[in-house]
């Protein structure tokens, strides 16, 4: 029966659903966008394309030899231009935040782990589910642990006869040892109000919450936001 698989397609097919879900019950436990469903069935579509792309000559058993041209590469870079579109959909911004771009990135390892399961590639595609495992989970870890530089937008609204200078947000912020570089200076709701607004930097972990409570003291100031971001 020729729509039969052949039993050694059926290793590749089960090593790619393998693969795609580990990196997705990883990706789901972290509650990303795309979790387990989406990582199988991103690596399982990759690998029985490039199985019917390498297996062409069964589909086109009807075509003259001398005019088939098996070229998987062609059918591997379709699949991954084609899953970077599905990538684009899983990231969004938040403010001054950009979210997703892991999971975008781990959809992308997964349909190329898929790739070359189905190209028989096995120790390959092992050796790539493993680390893309390892950078996702024990890299999470180090990332706890390192210094790391986080940033924050502050903006502060105050009155025009009382307004709060740059000089004195930038002193009360590094109280809290936050810097910034460059502010922005507004004069806004029709020259009653000034504002200031500037990315600041610190170390660590940011003390927003002891900032906003400095803020809400100070009788000048009407109207603060402060958006936290990583960058």
């Amino acid at each position: 029966m020729d729509w039969l698989l052949d039993p050694r397609d059926y290793l590749p097919i089960v090593g790619a659903m393998i693969a795609g879900g580990a990196i997705g019950v990883e990706r789901e436990y972290r509650s990303r966008p795309a979790g387990l469903r989406t990582h199988v069935l991103v690596a399982l579509a990759s690998c029985l394309l490039m199985l019917a792309a390498v297996h062409q000559v069964r589909w086109m058993s009807d075509t003259p030899m001398d005019v088939v041209r098996i070229d998987p590469v062609r059918m591997a870079h379709g699949v991954l231009t084609g899953v970077g579109f599905l990538c684009g959909g899983v990231i969004f911004q938040q403010g001054f935040s950009v979210h997703g771009l892991t999971t975008a990135a781990s959809l992308w390892i997964t349909s190329a782990i898929g790739t070359l399961f189905g190209v028989g590639l096995y120790g390959l595609a092992t050796l790539g589910t493993v680390l893309a495992l390892v950078m996702l989970s024990a890299a999470r870890f180090l990332d706890h642990r390192l210094p790391q530089k986080n940033f924050v937008h502050i903006r502060v609204r105050s009155r025009r006869e009382a307004s709060l200078g740059e000089a004195d947000l930038r002193a009360l912020l590094l109280g809290f040892e936050l810097k910034g570089a460059r502010l922005d200076h507004k004069l806004v709701e029709g020259g009653a109000a000034f504002e200031l607004s500037g990315m600041f930097s610190g170390k660590d972990a940011l003390p927003l919450s002891a900032v906003a409570d400095r803020l809400r003291e100070d009788a000048r100031i009407v109207e603060f936001d402060i958006l936290p971001r990583k960058d």
